[in-house]
């Protein structure tokens, strides 16, 4: 509607006033690259750093207001920092930040230069992962182009600014920015609620609110009975809760039975009472994104994961990849993993005789709720095989 306006304007100023008629330049292809989808839907890119020759390995994360690069990574390759006097905020904690100034990262098919990174530990992103994770990519890469985001294809499409004609049967978000894109959403349970979340990529679950905005908006049906949850991100791990909501809606488009997070946000990173909390890529996955920061607009255009079953499962124990083990952790009392006899520090063989020693696919295996699995642990050097039955969070 808005070119179709913006056309019809153009030409009766032409016809009347003999104006010449103004034409938006087009968005320019530059190159289309593939990320790999890691538990979530989180986006993981490979990049070259200036001119090192290895590949580094970045999240795409809508949810970071710059860019950034682990600790140990630039500690390796001697990546000169030097103090930025800022700090870094996340959901364990508030951390002091060194700064890398002009740096470049290289796509296949595109330069981008004059990067200023920060530096943290991501350390605890590699024990999640399973995998070296290298940095961060947000808005310092995301305002300077059109990235769409293909999770059919497992695709990334990066264009120069301008006119771009979006798909058919779509909706266009009008975020504000706050450095990060912020989105209303429509949320029911008790009651319905629209308000304001953070549109974060790099989040591996659906739906978070604040532990605040929860009780200051009586969301949850009474009948709802958390489940404590141990989880891991920046600045280390925190308790949560887990449930269910009846209906999240963005736009058009209505989800049902969404799990939902809810965290004591004691550093207020979630910004409340401006912002409710955010929603993350394992609900996002199921749409092709377009990030137009330039013109502040997100498409979403539903695709063949739209309708995928959420995980309403539940274990009540962590997992942590570290120095090519994996093992248990933070086994809630009362939980699944506990009544199964799993103890922190078991080092996980194998799932339902799966012996990969993948930390991904062992998450997967254990999202069958209500079913029974064997877990082979060795503890002291000895094996024990344990039955976990799987909950269900309600």
């Amino acid at each position: 509607m808005r070119v179709i306006f913006f056309l019809f304007f153009s030409l009766f100023a032409s016809s009347v006033f003999g104006q010449e008629m103004y034409w938006p330049t087009p968005a320019k292809f530059i190159t289309r690259f593939p990320f790999k989808q890691l538990n979530g839907g989180v986006m993981l890119v490979t990049a070259k750093f200036n001119n090192l020759p290895d590949s580094f390995h970045f999240i795409l994360d809508t949810g970071s207001g710059g860019i950034s690069l682990d600790s140990t990574t630039a500690e390796q390759y001697k990546i000169p920092h030097v103090p930025s006097g800022r700090y870094i905020y996340g959901i364990a904690g508030v951390h002091k930040v060194d700064y890398s100034r002009n740096n470049e990262l290289s796509f296949p098919g595109l330069k981008v230069d004059s990067l200023n990174f920060y530096i943290n530990n991501y350390d605890i992103l590699g024990s999640v992962y399973g995998i070296k994770i290298d940095g961060i990519i947000g808005y310092s890469f995301l305002k300077r182009y059109i990235v769409k985001i293909n999770f059919d294809s497992l695709t990334i499409s990066v264009f120069n600014p301008g006119f771009l004609r979006y798909p058919e049967h779509a909706i266009l978000l009008h975020p504000h920015f706050r450095g990060l894109p912020i989105v209303p959403l429509i949320v029911k349970d008790s009651k319905t609620i629209t308000s304001n979340f953070y549109f974060d990529t790099g989040a591996g679950l659906c739906f978070l609110v604040s532990d605040q905005f929860n009780k200051d908006s009586a969301l949850l049906l009474k009948k709802r009975r958390p489940m404590p949850i141990e989880v891991q991100g920046f600045g280390g791990k925190r308790q949560m809760r887990l449930t269910l909501i009846k209906e999240l809606r963005i736009g058009p488009y209505k989800f049902r039975k969404v799990p939902i997070y809810i965290l004591k946000d004691n550093y207020n990173i979630l910004a409340y009472p401006s912002q409710g909390g955010l929603i993350g890529d394992d609900l996002l996955r199921r749409f092709n994104i377009i990030l137009n920061y330039p013109q502040r607009e997100i498409n979403l255009t539903p695709n063949s994961h739209y309708e995928d079953l959420f995980d309403y499962s539940y274990t009540g124990m962590t997992m942590y990849f570290d120095n090519g083990k994996i093992f248990a952790d933070d086994i809630i009392k009362r939980s699944p993993a506990d009544r199964s006899g799993i103890k922190d520090g078991d080092i996980i063989m194998a799932i339902d005789n799966n012996f990969s020693n993948n930390i991904e696919t062992y998450k997967d295996l254990l999202q069958k709720s209500g079913s029974r699995v064997s877990v082979l642990v060795m503890r002291e050097n000895k094996p024990y095989m344990l039955s976990l039955r799987i909950g269900r969070i309600r």
